[in-house]
């Protein structure tokens, strides 16, 4: 589709990927609405009330891409109750505006939902077996994005991310927590062994501006990911190939609670039915991210 004139809905807009989708659309020519109230005071996605206010004021809304969210795995295991009210209440609130105001279509960010993977590499059609609170509430939210298309014709386009990175990333994210601790002489992680599938910001932005375009079904499920994956140890010496230079490395061998050893994606569907696949190496990707982030000491 052509951004120029079109008014979009980014939820999320102040996050990690968020900032980068914006800031792409404003680039196409988009004028991209988000979830502030008339005084510029952010809208909490959980607040029914309010969202539902704003709808009356926002006028056409061609496209809504709905990111806002809490992701991070060891939170959601300590704040369940936060997670599923702002994960799964939060998308039944937009899906909720979406059908109140005649939005066309929702681009839903979800995420690796299938667990221990049955084999590799995860296609769309492998067995969903979220095993944290935060797949699970994510695998939730695409239920009602299924429920939305089949009771009220809300078309939806499901991107399930497996691990995006770049600058701009929270530091308690596996490269984050890597490039902080560089400057300090020492490295220290938890295990060097799970491997994950390692998908630049750039790339996954790109995923979502094609997912605009998509004109198949009115439900549809795409992986996006690099299709190779890489070890906590592979990643710290990718690293320091990038910075020429190498710190110390102690490993705790400690392992996380529901611990997927492996993950990688086939995005082959993406590949045929939205026309993407990245564009960025994670070499190419870490060193973009490196050149932003500046000096490490």
């Amino acid at each position: 589709m052509s951004f120029a004139g079109k008014r979009i809905l980014v939820t999320g807009a102040s996050g990690f990927v968020g900032k980068n989708l914006v800031v792409d659309l404003k680039s196409r020519g988009a004028e991209v609405l988000t979830l502030t109230d008339p005084n510029g005071y952010r809208i909490d996605v959980r607040d029914w009330q309010r969202i539902r206010e704003l709808g009356g004021g926002l006028g056409k809304v061609d496209l809504v891409y709905h990111l806002a969210a809490l992701m991070f795995v060891p939170y959601s295991f300590e704040n369940p109750r936060e997670i599923y009210e702002v994960n799964v209440l939060g998308t039944l609130n937009i899906l909720e505006l979406c059908r109140l105001h005649s939005v066309d279509k929702v681009i839903f960010a979800s995420s690796y939902i299938y667990g221990p993977p049955q084999y590799l590499p995860i296609d769309e059609t492998h067995p969903i077996n979220p095993t944290n609170p935060y797949s699970r509430s994510k695998a939730l939210g695409e239920e009602l994005c299924c429920a939305y298309y089949e009771d009220y014709g809300l078309k939806c386009v499901i991107l399930r991310a497996f691990n995006i990175y770049g600058a701009g990333q929270r530091d308690n994210f596996l490269i984050p927590t890597i490039l902080r601790q560089i400057a300090t002489g020492e490295i220290e992680l938890k295990d060097p062994e799970p491997r994950r599938d390692f998908l630049y910001v750039k790339d996954a932005v790109e995923a979502y501006i094609k997912a605009a375009d998509y004109s198949g079904s009115g439900f549809e499920v795409f992986n996006i990911g690099l299709g190779k994956s890489y070890s906590v140890d592979e990643i710290v010496t990718k690293i320091f190939a990038v910075i020429g230079r190498e710190v110390k490395v102690r490993y705790l061998q400690q392992r996380r609670k529901g611990e997927i050893m492996n993950t990688v994606a086939d995005i082959t569907k993406a590949k045929e039915k939205l026309s993407w696949e990245p564009e960025f190496n994670l070499e190419e990707g870490l060193t973009n991210m490196i050149a932003k982030k500046g000096d490490f000491g």
